[in-house]
Order: structure tokens, then sequence, then C-alpha cells
């Protein structure tokens, strides 16, 4: 792994094109091709990309969780409930106050009622997906809650049986994504898809936004971890957790410290030697990854908030004030990112590519809709008339200001 200078970090920083223009060229036709002719283009798709060999898409849950182990189950169970603990903390409240005498203002909070969870099922099967995407739609009370996955394993199957979720479509790709946006005559369409995919579903997602609700346009999963200290194996092992997914992937630590970056080089290589998934980890560490030396936290700081990085791994609170720009912040030596990917009850669905400078990760806001209401008395609608009459005036919409000035004659 490469030890740079912090002058050099900018270069590192700088995403690579993520190839989007070239995925949407590809998948364009494929939305078009689903929205005119339904099940029958999502169908030919899916047996050109995915082995597809039936007649129907959808999958029954029926019975599979059965086939999981004990200590499976258990997992999915705690994470669940941690989950769940985590977005019933999130969800929004309804309230209603006067805040002027006669004028009453207030939100109510209403779910959606249709939403599309995607689920990877690639290089890795990804059940806590299931759970990142389904709970926090639950605790929201979404009553239809969809599972799209194109190859889903018994855990992904049997996890959304525990949930007590039983729509699952066996379905992947722009295909998918083209589905659950129009509608065909065996796939509902969705007011929002969300969860993780490909280029070419983070393509589709992007062309339809505005068709149909999107949680964000994902790229390479990235991580940046911010240490003056600490033990290099727990370092490395942070940074192979990420490069671990894709070859694609990012892991970036900046440090004060030169001794700690060649410690932790040198204990990435050692770790490497004996993982299961370093073809993909191996390749990630060399392309996209490094320890950047920084001349202070302060610099660190500045670095994270202009990258934004979709995991942020701080040394302790002190810092977390600091913080502008992140998917998720993981603070001190015993919080690894590891714990949110599974169980610890933040979402694992968080923004890439520098979408963390305009919102946060998946959460149960995006399942639910916060409708404003406001209701005057008489008397309240007469103080607000001039100043109604004034800037519709201003506007020139004259129906506006004497729709207010008609109730008082």
């Amino acid at each position: 792994m490469r030890i740079l200078e912090s002058r050099q970090a900018d270069e590192l920083l700088a995403r690579r094109g993520a190839r989007m223009a070239e995925a949407e060229a590809v998948v364009r036709p494929i939305l078009d091709a689903v929205r005119e002719r339904g099940d029958a283009a999502a169908l030919e798709y899916s047996r050109q990309f995915d082995g597809f060999v039936g007649q129907a898409f959808s999958l029954s849950t029926a019975g599979t969780s059965k086939e999981l182990s004990p200590e499976f189950r258990n997992a999915v169970e705690l994470a669940a409930a941690n989950v769940r603990t985590y977005a019933e903390l999130q969800m929004p409240r309804e309230w209603c106050h006067e805040v002027r005498p006669g004028v009453k203002l207030g939100q109510v909070v209403r779910p959606l009622e249709t939403v599309a969870a995607y689920v990877p099922s690639g290089r890795y099967p990804l059940p806590s997906t299931v759970i990142m995407t389904v709970v926090a739609a639950q605790v929201a009370g979404v009553p239809n809650i969809c599972i799209a996955s194109p190859k889903p394993p018994r855990e992904v199957l049997g996890t959304a049986e525990i949930l007590g979720i039983d729509r699952v479509f066996r379905i992947g790709g722009a295909q998918a994504i083209a589905a659950f946006a129009f509608g065909t005559e065996t796939i509902p369409r969705a007011d929002r898809i969300v969860g993780p995919g490909n280029i070419y579903v983070a393509a589709a997602k992007k062309l339809l936004a505005g068709e149909v609700g999107i949680d964000f346009v994902a790229g390479p999963t990235e991580i940046l971890i911010i240490a003056e200290d600490g033990d290099p194996r727990h370092l490395a092992a942070d940074m192979l957790a990420q490069a671990e997914h894709d070859v694609d992937a990012s892991a970036v630590l900046l440090t004060t410290s030169r001794a700690l970056a060649e410690a932790v080089t040198a204990e990435v290589e050692h770790q490497l030697s004996i993982l299961p998934t370093a073809p993909v980890a191996c390749e990630a560490i060399e392309r996209n990854s490094a320890a950047v030396i920084v001349g202070s936290l302060d610099e660190a700081l500045d670095l994270a908030n202009r990258f934004a990085p979709e995991h942020l791994s701080i040394p302790d609170a002190s810092l977390l004030s600091k913080v502008k720009n992140a998917g998720s912040v993981f603070v001190g030596p015993f919080s690894p990112e590891a714990a949110g990917d599974y169980v610890s009850g933040p979402n694992h669905v968080l923004p890439t590519s520098g979408a963390a400078r305009v919102r946060g990760g998946l959460s149960v806001m995006d399942y639910v809709k916060i409708i404003s209401v406001q209701e005057l008395t008489a008397d309240a609608l007469a103080r607000l008339t001039p100043a109604i009459t004034a800037l519709a005036r201003a506007e020139g919409l004259e129906a506006h200001a004497r729709s207010a000035e008609v109730r008082l004659q």
C-alpha cells in the first residue's frame, strides 16, 4: 500500500469516473423497453443478463428461514431489533401549535404506499441489506414492501421471511429498476426504490429519478480513517474490510504519524496474505487506497470534509463537532465499520461519491412524507390579509389577493 504526502492526497481523493455515461447508454434502451413492453421485456433482459429460466418473477419465502442456522437467525433478529430501535428514534413526530392567535400550524406524517428494496446478489449475498432497507420501511408504516434481487440465496429469502416480507421478486439490474419505476403486469409500481447496486443499477436509478423516488446514486464503497496513533492491526483490518467489497473500493488512512502509516502498511500486507478475499481486496488496495501523512488533525478533517466519505472513522468524539460531510461516523477504537454494516443500528445504505455533502444515509425519513397543515380563523386571516395582498400584487397575481379579500367582505 502506498504512503503519500498530503499534497498528493487530492489526486487520490479525486474519485475516478464511474463510467456512468457509458452505463447510461447501455441501460437507456432497457428502460424504454420495459416501459413499453412490461414483463415481456423484463423477462428478456433477465434471461440475457441473469440466466433467468422461469416465467414468473415472484418468489415465495415460506419455510426458507427454517433452512438457516440458529446462529444466523439469532444474528438477524439482533440486527433487526437494533435497526428498528434506531429507526424509531429517527421517526419524525406529528405536531400542531397555535403560533399566533387564530393561526394553527402543524405537520402530519404519512408513509409511502409502496417501496422496492434492491438487494444485490453478485459476488456476495447481502441479507444485511434486507434488514437495513426493510426494517426502516416497517417502522415508517409502509404497507407494501417489495424486495428485488436477481439471484437471492436462502439467506436473503430467509431473512425476508423472518422480517415478515413475502413480496420478493427474482429480478435485478436495470430491468428491475425500470419494472418498479413503471410497474408491469406482475410487478407493482413503487413510490421509491432504495438499496445498493452495480453501476447499471445506479445508472438506471439516475435516469429514472423524478419518475420514481430514489435514495441516491451510489458509486464504489469507501472508508476514510483519521488516526494519530492506534493499533495497526485494527486500522489495517478496517481498511481491508472495505477493500474486499469491490476492486473499485477505496480505503484511505489520514495520519500525522509516518511510523503509524508504515506499521499499518506492513500490517495490510500481512493480513492480505491470509485473507480469503485477497484477490479483490489486493486490487482495491493497490489501485485506490493509501496512507496519507498530514500535518495535523485539522488538516485531516479538512480533507475528510472535502472528500465527504461514505464511512468516516475518527479516534474520539472530540472531533465530531468538526465533521461536516460524511455518510456515517465511527467513533473510537472499538467502533469498526463492520458493526455498522450489520448490527449496531444505523443504516448501512450510505451515500458515496460525494453525495454525503448533501445527505446522510438511508433512514426512516426516506419512507415517509411530512405534510404541512395550517388552519386560520377569520380574525387571523384579516390580520394577515394586508401582507397577503401586498405580496400577491407585487407578483402580479391578482386572484391570489382577491381570494383573501373576498373572505373579509
